[in-house]
């Protein structure tokens, strides 16, 4: 596997490993591994007693996570998505964790790398799965999806306003001929919109949501962040970084909807004390990357870290 000359920059590093509230005897999850920039952050602070567990499902992440740490006991390394961090956590025979972080969306690494398909302005095979050992692919998906589909996709994932016509002309296409590189899919999308955004890529939208739809990525966050109310243990933290509105509007919701009182009928005789503490504490408001971070790493400009703690 090709993972030596792919490098990756966390987004919001110290601030999103801060927020975690470190126990040296704690036990903690990165379930974004990516090329470990956090978990390595996290294991300055963990002593000898504590505990990391880093899941992906990327398998070249999963082989730098053992090239660097398969000799260190604190660290317990798992193959697959976040959202299952129960069942890794049962598999590790571990106890409860103080503290989730997830870096969303797709790594550098993975869009570095031309042959993972991740980006338009490279030409690879149109792949896109974050694990490419597992599910559909995306030249399999565009190639036999029906046109109302693929339309609903680039408009729900990637809010692409030409997503019809975008879906016309890749069924148009690949009835003479399939769709199976990433240059042949973007400039496919280029031709099909009549209006540029300027600064922005033509294929940028439906790329994000094809990304999205082939590794289930929304699903993956919400099927996650319910499970948190259960396996989180009291007072452990959860520190989340999104990349675009579609992830931090469902962490917001969660957090939001889990942090709110229950609102009762006026007039019920019922004291402040009596009224039940919901699940989850809000940290802060949203934090964004500095001007300096973003100066040095332009990926970081559309980051927001957003940070809560079970509460019961």
């Amino acid at each position: 596997m090709m993972t030596a000359p792919f490098t990756h920059d966390s987004v919001l590093l110290s601030e999103a490993v801060n927020a975690l509230m470190i126990r040296p005897d704690g036990l903690y999850i990165d379930g974004t591994y990516g090329r470990g920039g956090h978990s390595a952050l996290i294991l300055q602070s963990l002593g000898a007693q504590g505990k990391l567990l880093v899941i992906d499902k990327d398998p070249s992440a999963i082989e730098h996570a053992r090239l660097n740490y398969q000799n260190d006991p604190r660290v317990v390394i798992w193959q697959g998505s976040f959202k299952d961090f129960d069942s890794a956590l049962q598999a590790c025979n571990l106890a409860r964790p103080n503290g989730l972080l997830l870096d969303l969306g797709v790594s550098s690494p993975q869009l570095d790398d031309a042959e993972r398909g991740f980006s338009f302005m490279r030409q690879g095979a149109l792949d896109m799965r974050m694990n490419p050992q597992h599910g559909m692919s995306a030249a399999d998906w565009v190639n036999s999806a029906a046109e109302t589909e693929i339309a609903d996709v680039l408009w729900r994932y990637g809010e692409e306003r030409f997503s019809r016509q975008i879906a016309r002309k890749i069924v148009q296409t690949r009835t003479a001929q399939p769709l199976t590189t990433t240059l042949q899919l973007a400039e496919l999308i280029a031709h099909a919109i009549p209006k540029k955004e300027p600064h922005k890529h033509p294929a940028t939208r439906s790329f994000q949501a094809i990304r999205i739809k082939i590794n289930e990525e929304l699903q993956d966050i919400e099927t996650c962040l319910v499970k948190t109310l259960d396996h989180l243990a009291l007072g452990g933290r959860l520190s989340i970084i999104s990349f675009h509105s579609l992830e931090d509007r469902l962490v917001k919701q969660f957090m939001r909807e889990y942090s709110t009182p229950k609102r009762l009928p006026k007039g019920l005789p019922i004291l402040d004390d009596q009224t039940e503490m919901p699940p989850l504490k809000l940290i802060g408001k949203g934090l964004r990357a500095s001007e300096q971070e973003i100066a040095t790493n332009i990926r970081a400009r559309s980051a927001l870290l957003r940070i809560a703690e079970r509460m019961r």
